[in-house]
């Protein structure tokens, strides 16, 4: 499968708090300062990271990142995400100096949130799962675990955590980029190495 290759583009973020449920809200936020993101197909969103600190909030740490993954043609639109100022849940998060990554090879990697259309039933959407996985020719074994919900337009929609493993390294690049399921650019689908 040929693509473009990959790579994360992180970006520093300072601010407070944030409720774990914000990949709607910072796609939003984000199409507001690169309108152009909107209609980007090929970026997917990691949601940021913080400190759990109970009912659904997080806070920001100094190590929480704004990853967006992207072909690598596609850095210098990005980069101007530096020094913008997002709002989100009327809290300021302030984005700072980016670096990128490549991505890297591993045997199991895992995405926190993975949805599909009629994701609300279990058998279907491992079917869909294996379909896709067996669309991008990666044959690695996947595994469903917790059920999980987020909000769009204030409604719930509801996806699985997923494992992957025993892959190559070629299929391991290829889930990476292409992500599974939909809802890329609101944080869903988004692979990393599974750290068990």
């Amino acid at each position: 499968m040929q693509s473009e290759p990959k790579v994360d583009l992180c970006f520093q973020v300072s601010g407070r708090i944030l409720p774990v449920d914000h990949g709607y809200a910072l796609y939003s936020a984000l199409s507001g300062v690169l309108p152009f993101m909107h209609e980007d197909q090929d970026v997917g969103l990691r949601l940021i990271r913080g400190r759990y600190i109970g009912d659904g909030i997080l806070d920001i740490s100094p190590t929480s990142e704004l990853v967006i993954r992207l072909p690598v043609a596609s850095l210098p639109q990005y980069i101007n995400l530096a020094g913008k100022t997002l709002e989100m849940f009327g809290q300021t998060l302030e984005v700072g100096i980016p670096q990128s990554r490549s991505l890297i090879p591993a045997v199991a990697l895992a995405a926190r949130l993975v949805t599909t259309r009629n994701g609300q039933d279990q058998a279907r959407f491992e079917a869909e799962m294996k379909s896709q996985m067996e669309r991008l020719h990666v044959s690695g074994r996947m595994s469903v675990g917790k059920r999980r919900t987020f909000e769009v337009h204030g409604k719930q929609v509801v996806g699985y955590s997923v494992l992957t493993s025993e892959l190559t390294a070629e299929e391991s690049i290829i889930l990476q980029e292409h992500g599974l399921g939909g809802r890329r650019k609101m944080g869903c689908g988004f692979f990393e190495v599974w750290e068990g």
